[in-house]
């Protein structure tokens, strides 16, 4: 549907930072950067409404960013949902419901976005750490937790666009991605969750330590 393929195209502009927190957006000029009519627009504005990425504002909308009490909630409810998919994909792991491809696939997008984030290449390290994460979720195979996961990701992304620095430590980022993916390997659920759950508030950690007022 043309209301899908404009939701997509408006969402990626914003969690990349074309539209940014504040960023006022009219039916009529998104129809007209996506070159399309203005009812798909329409309805897309309103499902972004609905995530929480934009807010009405009199004849259009405005990007938002979540304050600093709403950003803390994010990022426990991500630390809890993280965990919960860690968990759920470790217990499939261990009964066997994990193609080794699918596994091989992890191991691949946990390399790259090692590399991406010692190289200081912060827009694809950002990109690929969430791909690494999201892949987890799926494994998980719990449709819900993957659907909420993907909302709350977004308000976090838009929130922290403009504090976006290169990890104070690297390596041990990319160290808790190596301990959670050997969890999940290993059938090892409750590490696993332990594992995501440390490596998400250590994330609020350092982003609570680099924001910027906006």
């Amino acid at each position: 549907m043309q209301s899908d393929v404009a939701w997509r195209r408006l969402r990626e502009l914003i969690l990349d930072g074309t539209y940014p927190p504040g960023a006022r957006l009219t039916e009529m000029e998104v129809a007209a950067t996506l070159e399309m009519s203005r009812t798909p627009v329409r309805e897309a504005l309103r499902a972004l409404t609905a995530d929480g990425l934009v807010r009405p504002a009199g004849r259009g909308v405005v990007v938002v960013a979540l304050e600093a009490s709403a950003l803390e909630d994010a990022f426990q409810v991500r630390a809890a949902l993280e965990a919960l998919t860690a968990e759920l994909a470790a217990t499939r792991q261990g009964e066997g419901r994990i193609a080794p491809a699918d596994l091989v696939s992890l191991r691949e997008v946990a390399d790259a976005t090692a590399a991406a984030t010692a190289q200081g290449r912060l827009t694809e390290a950002v990109g690929l750490n969430r791909r690494f994460h999201r892949r987890i979720a799926e494994l998980a195979a719990n449709a819900i937790a993957l659907h909420t996961l993907e909302r709350v990701w977004d308000q976090i992304q838009v929130s922290t666009l403009r504090s976006l620095a290169p990890p104070s430590r690297p390596a041990h980022v990319s160290g808790q991605h190596e301990q959670l993916l050997a969890a999940i390997i290993e059938a090892r659920p409750q590490d696993a969750a332990a594992v995501a759950r440390a490596h998400v508030l250590d994330t609020r950690a350092v982003t609570h330590r680099t924001d910027e007022p906006t």
